[in-house]
């Protein structure tokens, strides 16, 4: 098996994954090495005729199960929906002093939702200020509960000014950079992909999008809070705020304490950045990968060695 065909099946393996199909022009993008389209369009077509690869109207799986067409285009229109929405929420978050760039990430970056589906939030913070940003947000959100609405503020993964490049760098980090819908501070958002150029070396053919992404406006109430603690008060404050908040979850972690959906809570901080613990759960995807890879690629071509 030639190397496109092996990354046009890998492609597809990783999405798997996520039971997301994909279309000839998204499996082109996502590939992890250049290839002309010509050879592509060729080695997808042979894949197809052998059944190693099935093809529904304009979208291709590595299962034979249209099942997974209809959850695709249903959660394609959900994604929609609540984009429109996410948008909205962008407008009303960049207000929060000390931010300076918000994306769309998780599943609905990828242009899928289901019933059950948040709208996560990236967000980028001024320099030495994520902690004060993350909590006056925070507070905001357990408002929401009041309401119902603390699904649409799930802001999950803070980086400040002076920490824009990922540190995990992997096909799962690669991916979830790339697909970041930006909402909120254009020249911040091409600071990050800047700062994250080796996503191309893991998605050569994936450029990242920062189009949508509106420009800072300037508002009084922002300006003059950030005055007020742009100084050793807010350095202190800061600091404080990041203690705090990283002691009560690592006690959550202790006590395995689980979230909605049934996962241990746990938070990975720095003082310039607040996600979630990348540990098990990026390590568990990746594994899975791995075994999908050597499932419909290498395993194969060992038997046909033999």
């Amino acid at each position: 098996m030639n190397e496109a065909k092996e990354n046009i099946l890998a492609t597809l393996a990783y999405f798997d994954i996520f039971k997301y199909p994909l279309t000839s022009g998204e499996i082109y993008l996502f590939l992890k090495a250049k290839h002309p389209q010509a050879d592509f369009d060729a080695e997808l077509r042979y894949l197809v005729a052998h059944q190693l690869v099935y093809q529904f109207g304009n979208l291709y799986s590595l299962k034979n199960d249209y099942a997974l067409i209809v959850r695709r285009y249903n959660g394609n229109q959900k994604a929609a929906e609540m984009i429109k929405v996410a948008h909205k929420i962008g407008d009303w978050l960049i207000r929060f002093p000390y931010v300076r760039g918000i994306a769309i990430s998780g599943s609905l970056s990828k242009n899928y939702a289901d019933e059950n589906s948040d709208i996560d939030l990236f967000i980028i913070t001024a320099k030495n200020r994520l902690w004060i940003a993350r909590t006056l947000m925070h507070a905001f959100k357990k408002l929401t509960f009041l309401v119902g609405k603390e699904d649409y503020f799930c802001m999950n993964y803070y980086i400040d000014e002076d920490q824009l490049e990922i540190r995990e760098k992997n096909n799962y980090t690669a991916v979830e950079v790339v697909t970041l819908i930006p909402l909120q501070g254009d020249a911040v958002i091409e600071q990050f992909y800047a700062a994250n150029a080796w996503t191309r070396d893991y998605l050569p053919n994936k450029i990242m999008r920062i189009s949508s992404a509106k420009p800072l406006k300037p508002s009084i109430f922002k300006t003059l809070f950030e005055k007020l603690l742009n100084n050793r008060l807010g350095n202190a404050i800061d600091t404080l705020l990041m203690n705090i908040t990283s002691g009560r979850w690592s006690k959550k972690t202790e006590q395995k304490k689980v979230n909605s959906k049934g996962a241990v809570m746990a938070m990975d901080t720095g003082k310039h950045y607040a996600k979630p613990d990348p540990g098990n759960f990026q390590a568990g995807l990746l594994a899975q990968y791995e075994s999908k890879i050597s499932q419909i690629i290498v395993e194969p071509q060992n038997l046909l060695a033999n």
